[in-house]
């Protein structure tokens, strides 16, 4: 049994249900050996996810070079697998001129050993002036996509506002995919009510951190994570009840993440050929036509509650 596919908006690619998130890659939740690192990369492609998703910001570039020799040492055919990266975001700042987009890409393009990147997504818009995302960054993509550099154009961002700002703004089709993170999971599903919206818009869309950026796991979130307390703790509560069960929050997550047919994909973070079964275990079972564990979905459904939906401000004031 191989692993579902969804069409991307109106690209007309067909991306895997489960995505590879890279972030990891660049030592964003600890230090990984590039062995592994590069191992999971070439499982994840046996198992048959075909979306990889990177950003030079992760781990100041590490990601697009491990995930680079990944691509470089495989026998996996190109035109089979669809990868994305960002620009604008990175280890020292924001910059979303034309001029740092041009250079962008061509680095990107030379670190991932690639001749053309299927979709750049300006990354974390939130941060940046949108003006000139709509007057500068977008325009400067459009041209690297006629010269083929790039196939597609996408957003991405935490405040979900920014996708409405943006989309309505720029001409019909100028952007082709929106990347959203933490708002369609467990403990947050507030990108339901946007999909309508953006599926008027034609974009394809894509849900990044269906665990929530780790708080939907047994290690409990990270030191870093920005969530307000009340989330953390009933996300911490909701794990520790799904292991008194014997049951996975993770793989719970993760399955009702990959059910909303109006999401192409769903990205997770993995680094490890183990994460990389597990994950694709989880997703294979859908597609086997094993339901999502409802019984156990309402009773961490109840326990998370009180803290539904809570966000964290992220970027400028003007754009939460």
């Amino acid at each position: 049994m191989e692993l579902g596919k969804r069409e991307l908006g109106r690209t007309g690619l067909h991306v895997s249900k489960l995505g590879f998130g890279a972030s990891p890659l660049g030592n964003v939740f600890g230090n990984v050996k590039e062995a592994d690192a590069i191992a999971s990369v070439h499982e994840a492609m046996r198992c048959g996810i075909n979306y990889f998703d990177t950003s030079p910001y992760y781990g100041d570039t590490l990601s697009e070079q491990i995930l680079g020799k990944a691509i470089k040492s495989s026998n996996f055919p190109r035109e089979q697998y669809v990868f994305s990266s960002k620009c604008g975001r990175y280890g020292d700042g924001f910059d979303f001129s034309a001029k740092r987009v041009f250079r962008s890409v061509d680095e990107s393009l030379q670190r991932l050993n690639l001749t053309y990147i299927d979709i750049m997504i300006c990354h974390d818009i939130e941060f940046g002036s949108l003006d000139q995302v709509i007057s500068e960054t977008i325009p400067a993509l459009l041209k690297l996509k006629e010269n083929g550099k790039i196939h597609f154009i996408g957003i991405s961002g935490l405040p979900l506002k920014v996708f409405h700002n943006v989309l309505d703004r720029v001409p019909p089709g100028s952007v082709d995919v929106v990347l959203s993170y933490c708002h369609y999971n467990l403990a947050d599903c507030s990108l339901v009510q946007s999909l309508p919206y953006l599926l008027s818009k034609g974009v394809g869309v894509i849900n990044a951190s269906p665990l929530c950026m780790g708080a939907l796991t047994e290690l409990g979130p990270p030191q870093w994570h920005p969530a307000p307390t009340d989330l953390k703790s009933a996300c911490t509560s909701a794990a520790a009840y799904c292991k008194s069960k014997g049951k996975s929050i993770s793989k719970l997550a993760l399955q009702y993440a990959l059910v909303n047919d109006d999401i192409s994909s769903t990205l997770v973070g993995m680094a490890t050929v183990d994460e990389v079964r597990r994950n694709a275990g989880a997703a294979i079972e859908l597609e086997q036509g094993k339901n999502l564990d409802l019984e156990l979905f309402q009773e961490v459904d109840s326990i998370l509650k009180p803290a539904k939906n809570l966000t964290w401000l992220s970027g400028r004031e003007e754009n939460n």
